[in-house]
């Protein structure tokens, strides 16, 4: 029977969908996974980061970073901003140089684009050492590139054009033509591994050799003027600005001074072993900066005692009698020095000092004499310890957000009160709506609050709940202080810290209350803390109370971790948010579901044994419902211990192939025409097929056996207040779902304001539902009589929504892997449901209620399930009708890690891992999309800092860390032209995104421990790709919309 389809709905409601629903892959939060390259314009006070994927983004002031990528997959090695031209050239680890130039849009706004690429031929039949490239040096002409290979010739070709000059090659002859006999005789001269220009003659440029050999090379006479003469290998050369001394570092931890006289031979001033006299590690990059003073900043990286220190990562800096080793905790790519002084001046001005390592950007303030850390205003990385889970709110009340605020503001006393040194160009984006919290949990159990307002996720503050318990945390912090009199002198710089003090610390769920200022967290050894804001600093007991999942159940054993244990005296807890209430679960094994219900102040956990409930007024356990089936024997040996059963595996494989040959058997037809007749029925089944018109494909729902694995975790906790036993009278309820397809309904009864102190809270079971396919319970929902999301606790109190219909004829919306049902309350009885369709062993991983606004109308809007299934799509499906509405490929299917770590706001939006260090961030939404939207004027100079000001002060615009604002008018217009012109922009961000990790796997066992929990037991955690059918960004935030978490 065919269905009748009215057209002209279907027309209307795709426009509506058009207006309401379009993907945008956004921007990316954290750090550069796997930095290889590092370049600083001065000039334009840019900065440009490259990394092995092949992509390579620049920043300046906070919000403006442009992205660009590679068409080839190789590494970038190195990065050169070319002098006053916005232009880059880019040394991949192909040998291949690729040249960038800054642009403007057709909506006005800068983006990068590859004017040309170069490949350095040698002649034929030459090794391809000749012309592998070690060594780039952009003139200050513009004109000319000098490239050094590991040949040891220097080759010029010109720019942009990228045309060798073979005239002017410096060859190996006429470097050793002035050379005395005995030393040409004794060495090669090796690879070029230095090319700097005379910063007073642009004539003379310095060629250093990895033998030792250093030359003044003149570019009219074509010919060496000097030849320094080094007994060790050469690491690295720098000038003085006066031209008249260069200083040279070497593979054996030593620097020499040179002077540039009429010596055509001159010897070395000085010879320095810092960290000598035992053998020392090489000093790859060295800088000499001559101040007013007269007392140089000597700057070098590496160096270190080879036996002692030799697995130190350190940059150290010496000024006169001062000498710091700056000690970071992973490998140090490149450093370089922000110098006030100009490029006319004769002396230097180092104000600041930014180092890239493998996993942070630290810049420290040369200015303040104990030369503090700078904190940094992005490119924080957010994997400082492991995340663990991701917490989303926002609309955050404005009296919340500056008491966060003002806790974390205590935490930063130890920073520089410098603002930070790179503030080239300046953003044109909205200032953001509202105000946004994303909370990251970490293995080492802290927990850092994000503003997520805008492009910059900037570090707001930290809260750590290591203090509450007995750990060796303490003594192991007095040990690594260095002492006063140490040598080296190192000072540890840097958040990065991969090693957790225990493992049991680790946060896995977190729920934070905007209105009442109350957070609960949980972790992986079954510990549930709940925390009120604190303005000032406390010293108090944690009163902990135990609960018995199991109930005393002989027959299980708990083979896993041991439980923390809390400190019985007071502690001190710094102003921000302490604890109050702990419960620890027995068994301790991870907290795998977490609900706060502020109003009733209950809170609710699951692990993987069972759920309870819990009184935080009144310090004490309320219920305990234990969900362990007797076959859930894997759920007792913990996350830590866990394996699995090799004979039992077996056993279950055997079970179905014995099952499908029974089930075959069975539906053979006997006698000698079998199988003709199967293939005509066969025929008459596709006949029929093709008459009818049939509805989307439903892959076919399979019932679980009650014996397979974690029956009995808890998936899913809801707290509402709804008709739970009859529909005359609706009462708080609390919902679990397990991982076995059961809900359970408890009919709570919480005492009035008056009595909540003196009458208990009390639970009694009031409903069970067991889905007859067995699928894991991923959400549970209810919805009033409108088919609107009951609201949030003390939501409608605050005036912040409407109050719900509480007339009857709620509805429960249970979401499995496999389906979303709707039921009726208080009975029972299916209404409507809706499975999968058309996607093969497609399961649903996350699900939230979001608002999608339409983008076209400003008064309509509609709520919808945002989905994420573990094909890594994204689909919304409405409510309460429960129909398909769109769906795109956002992580890639690989990407486990990424699906398990994705968070999803209620306006839309999502975030997820792309790295251990990098969130992606989209929307599903066209009214919310928060994209970087920048100018880095080059033709007029808007990129140099006394332009910049010059700027502010007409009124042109204001940059993001400044007090000024911009003027209303002009600030639309700015707003207006870039929205009119992002698609473009946007495609080429999200491709370049999408393409930036595409060939690194070794990231899977980084970040494969990170997220696992029980509830992704049976997952291995990986990190994929970003997905190449991401539509184009388009559109600015508009007033009145409002994130919440999802999960």
């Amino acid at each position: 029977m065919k269905r009748f389809r009215r057209h002209g709905n279907e027309l209307h409601r795709e426009r509506i969908k058009q207006d309401l629903f379009q993907f945008n892959k956004t921007v990316e939060h954290g750090f550069p996974h796997q930095p290889s390259a590092l370049a600083y314009s001065p000039s334009l006070q840019l900065m440009a980061i490259g990394s092995r994927s092949g992509a390579f983004k620049i920043y300046g002031a906070p919000e403006v970073e442009i992205m660009a990528l590679h068409d080839e997959t190789a590494a970038v090695t190195q990065i050169h901003f070319l002098p006053e031209q916005g232009q880059l050239v880019t040394l991949l680890d192909d040998n291949s140089l690729h040249l960038w130039k800054l642009k403007k849009s057709s909506d006005g706004l800068s983006m990068l684009k590859r004017e040309s690429h170069f490949e350095l031929k040698g002649q034929p039949g030459a090794p391809p050492s000749v012309t592998t490239i070690t060594v780039v040096l952009p003139h200050s002409s513009g004109d000319v590139l000098f490239l050094g290979t590991e040949g040891g010739c220097v080759f010029v070709v010109e720019q942009p054009s990228f045309r060798e000059q073979e005239a002017r090659t410096i060859t190996h002859e006429a470097v050793l033509q002035n050379v005395p006999d005995d030393y040409r005789s004794r060495r090669s001269l090796g690879s070029v591994e230095a090319l700097q220009e005379n910063p007073r003659n642009p004539q003379q440029i310095l060629v250093g050799y990895s033998r030792g050999l250093v030359i003044l090379w003149d570019l009219q006479a074509s010919q060496a003027t000097h030849h320094f003469l080094g007994d060790q290998q050469l690491e690295s050369v720098a000038w003085q600005r006066d031209g008249r001394q260069i200083i040279s570092s070497h593979s054996d931890g030593s620097f020499h001074q040179w002077p540039v006289s009429n010596d055509r031979l001159p010897q070395p001033l000085e010879k320095t072993v810092p960290y000598g006299p035992y053998p020392c590690k090489a000093i790859p990059k060295i800088t000499w900066l001559a101040t007013k003073q007269r007392t140089p900043f000597i700057i070098f990286k590496g160096g270190m005692p080879r036996a002692s220190y030799g697995d130190r990562h350190c940059v150290s800096v010496l000024h006169g009698s001062k000498q710091i080793a700056f000690d970071f905790t992973s490998r140090v790519i490149d450093f370089f020095v922000v110098d006030e002084g100009g490029s006319e001046s004769d002396c230097d001005d180092p104000s600041a000092l930014v180092v890239l390592a493998e996993e942070e950007l630290v810049a420290i303030d040369l200015k303040t004499p104990s030369w503090p850390v700078i904190q940094s205003p992005y490119l924080i990385p957010l994997h400082c310890s492991a995340i663990t889970c991701s917490h989303h709110v926002s609309n955050i009340p404005i009296k919340l957000w500056e008491r966060i605020i003002a806790a974390g503001s205590k935490q930063m006393t130890h920073y520089s009160s410098k603002p930070w040194p790179i503030d080239g160009g300046y953003s044109t984006a909205p200032e953001p709506l509202q105000r946004d919290l994303l909370l990251t949990g970490h293995e080492d159990g802290t927990i850092r609050f994000w503003d997520a307002s805008g492009v910059c996720l900037k570090p707001l503050y930290k809260l750590s709940t290591v203090n509450v318990f007995v750990t060796d945390a303490d003594h192991n912090d007095n040990l690594n202080q260095p002492a006063e009199d140490e040598w080296p002198p190192l000072r540890k710089v840097g958040c990065f810290d991969p090693y957790s003090d225990d493992p049991r610390l680790g946060i896995q769920k977190i729920h934070l209350c905007k209105y009442s200022s109350h957070l609960a967290v949980a972790g992986t050894a079954g510990q549930v803390l709940v925390m009120e804001l604190n303005d000032e600093a406390v010293d108090q007991t944690v009163v902990c109370t135990l609960v018995d999942i199991l109930q005393d159940q002989d027959t299980f054993k708990w083979k896993g971790h041991e439980r923390l244990n809390p400190h019985e005296d007071l502690v001190h807890f710094p102003a921000g948010f302490q604890p109050f209430a702990l419960v620890q679960c027995q068994p301790p094994a991870v907290v795998t579901s977490l609900a706060l219900h502020t109003e009733w102040k209950l809170v609710t956990f699951g692990t993987s044994h069972g759920f309870g409930l819990y009184d935080y007024q009144q310090k004490r356990s309320v219920m305990v419902r234990c969900t362990l089936h007797p076959s859930d024997q894997l759920a007792l040996e913990g996350p830590l211990s866990r394996v699995k059963s090799i004979k039992k595996s077996l056993r279950q494989s055997f079970r179905r192939i014995r099952g499908t040959r029974v089930s075959g058997r069975k539906r053979t037809v006997p006698g000698n025409g079998a199988a003709k007749v199967q293939e005509a029925n066969a025929r008459l089944d596709r006949e029929a097929l093709n008459e009818m018109e049939l509805a989307p494909v439903q892959r076919r729902i399979e019932a679980r056996s009650a014996d397979d694995s974690f029956t009995g975790f808890v998936r899913s906790l809801y707290f509402a207040d709804s008709f739970v036993r009859d529909g005359s009278y609706h009462e708080p309820s609390l919902w679990a779902g397990t991982n076995g397809g059961t809900v359970f309904a408890y009919a709570i009864h919480v005492p009035p304001v008056e009595r909540r102190m003196e009458e208990p809270v009390t639970a009694s079971q009031a409903k069970e539902i067991q889905l007859m396919h067995r699928a894991p319970v991923i959400g549970i929902f209810i919805l009033d009589g409108r088919g609107v999301l009951l609201p949030e606790p003390l939501e409608a109190a605050h005036d912040l929504s409407k109050s719900p219909d509480m007339h009857g004829n709620h509805m429960l919306l249970v979401i499995s892997e496999e389906q979303f049902k709707m039921f009726t309350l208080p009975k029972i009885s299916t209404k409507t449901k809706l499975k999968l369709t058309a996607m093969e062993g497609s399961r649903v991983r996350k699900v939230s209620v979001a608002n999608f606004s339409s983008s076209r109308a400003e008064d309509y809007s509609e709520n919808g399930l945002l989905v994420l299934t573990n094909l890594g799509d994204v689909q919304v499906i409405s409510l309460p009708t429960l129909r398909n509405q769109v769906r795109y490929e956002c992580i890639r299917k690989e990407d486990v890690s990424g699906i398990a770590s994705c968070v999803f706001t209620k306006s839309g939006q999502g975030f997820y891992l792309i790295s251990p260090s990098e969130f992606e961030r989209f929307s599903v939404s066209p009214k919310w999309v928060v994209v970087p939207r920048c100018i880095i004027d080059i033709d007029e100079g808007l990129g140099t800092r006394t332009s910049q000001q010059k700027i502010l002060q007409d009124g042109l615009v204001t940059k993001p860390n400044s007090r000024e604002t911009v003027p209303s008018q002009q600030k639309y217009e700015l707003s207006r032209q870039a929205s009119a012109g992002s698609e473009g922009d946007g495609k080429k961000a999200v491709e370049i995104m999408e393409h930036a990790l595409l060939n690194d796997e070794r990231v899977l066992l980084e970040i494969q421990s990170t997220l696992e929990s029980e509830s992704a037991s049976t997952d291995r955690l990986s990190f994929g790709h970003l997905n190449r059918n991401s539509k184009n960004v388009a559109g600015v935030q508009s007033q009145g919309q409002r994130m919440i978490n999802g999960d």
